[in-house]
């Protein structure tokens, strides 16, 4: 058993503490991987403020790089000094989601509360998302990392493990989107500008993004945006239909807030689709009238995690970033070390930034 570094969540809305905790080996399966690097998503924020509940104490952080420290019996294909991208996506390969392709549905369920982790005197220590990565190290099942290439920055290939994976996925898996067509992304944050790319880099003919921001309007145009829509209009989708020449083909609704989910279908021509990204808080709802809907040919369908499957998709993007197609580095805002950790959930909460990320070494 060894003892760690962590920032661990004691109560919901207060600030993380650093502490000692206790991590095991890998058994059957898993792996220990040593961080690098761990970004900010705001899922992790909302975690942590309650919003969708969960077990206290609990160590948050999915989004993780780092090399491979310790091997499982059982697993094939990684050895020790390996550098790894670390996901939360955790597939049990037997599932009927697994086996039909969709690991990001894997239906066996992992008990969090007796992980790899607990705390020095024993107790339960919840590793979220099959991660806890907000610490110097973790123990995850092999299914959920993918091998980097030596000469890639610890800090980029942070941010495939979630935010550029769900934002790119829902554009190629979730929506299948064909070149030519038009598209609307409401919220340019680090999600919404990986969807802004994936666009780009499907060959979407126009990509609007919508914002609250100017400044982040500009960032969006900086990721491939062709025009900006400020949120604050009275009926933005006007101006968005305008700059299209007419209705989406999908819109990319990347952030929890319900007023957006409640527009969304205003940006839409006949026959388009809303791809639900952002998460609101649980009990939060939208309405909407089917009779709409069923007249207009147009749907509604939920992206979780961009639909990847990690093996196939993000050493694609790998090779995108190599030759230039996709920005990563131009994603990270600011690197904090892990006591920082409360100052950049703070300064992620502002809005203001891509992607914070936590250097571990």
């Amino acid at each position: 058993m060894q003892t760690i570094k962590a920032a661990v969540c004691h109560e919901f809305g207060k600030p993380l503490v650093i502490e000692d905790i206790h991590l095991r080996a890998p058994e059957m399966g898993e792996i220990e991987v040593t961080l690098d690097a761990v970004a900010i998503c705001h899922s992790d924020i909302s975690y942590a403020e309650g919003a969708w509940g969960g077990t206290l104490p609990a160590v948050y952080g999915h989004e993780a790089a780092g090399r491979v420290t310790g091997v499982g019996a059982g697993v094939n294909g990684l050895a020790e000094g390996d550098p790894v991208v670390v996901t939360l996506i955790r597939a049990c390969g037997e599932c009927p989601s697994c086996g039909g392709g969709r690991p990001t549905g894997c239906e066996t369920p992992i008990d969090g509360d007796h992980g790899p982790i607990t705390t020095t005197d024993g107790g339960v220590l919840h590793q979220a998302m099959a991660c806890g990565a907000f610490a110097e190290k973790v123990v995850v099942h092999h299914s959920q990392v993918v091998k980097m290439p030596e000469d890639m920055a610890m800090d980029a290939a942070c941010l495939l493990a979630c935010g550029v994976i769900t934002g790119i996925g829902a554009v190629v898996n979730a929506a299948g989107l064909r070149a030519g067509q038009d598209v609307v992304v409401i919220g340019a944050g680090g999600v919404g500008l990986n969807a802004i790319q994936g666009a780009r880099i499907a060959g979407a003919r126009r990509i609007v993004a919508v914002d609250m921001s100017e400044a982040k309007l500009e960032d969006a145009r900086a990721f491939g945006a062709t025009d900006g829509v400020l949120a604050t209009e009275a009926k933005p989708w006007r101006a968005a239909k305008q700059a299209m020449g007419r209705g989406a083909d999908a819109v990319f609704v990347t952030v929890g807030a319900v007023p957006a989910y409640d527009q969304a279908p205003r940006y839409l021509a006949g026959g388009g689709r809303v791809i639900m990204v952002g998460m609101p808080h649980s009990g939060a709802a939208s309405s909407y009238e089917p009779a709409n809907f069923a007249a207009a040919g147009q749907g509604m369908i939920g992206s979780k995690m961009g639909e990847v499957v990690i093996k196939r998709d993000i050493p694609w993007m790998m090779d995108l970033y190599a030759q230039g197609r996709l920005k990563l580095d131009e994603l990270i805002s600011n690197r904090w070390s892990l006591d920082q950790i409360n100052e950049a959930f703070a300064d992620t909460k502002t809005g203001g930034a891509r992607r914070n990320v936590i250097m571990l070494r």
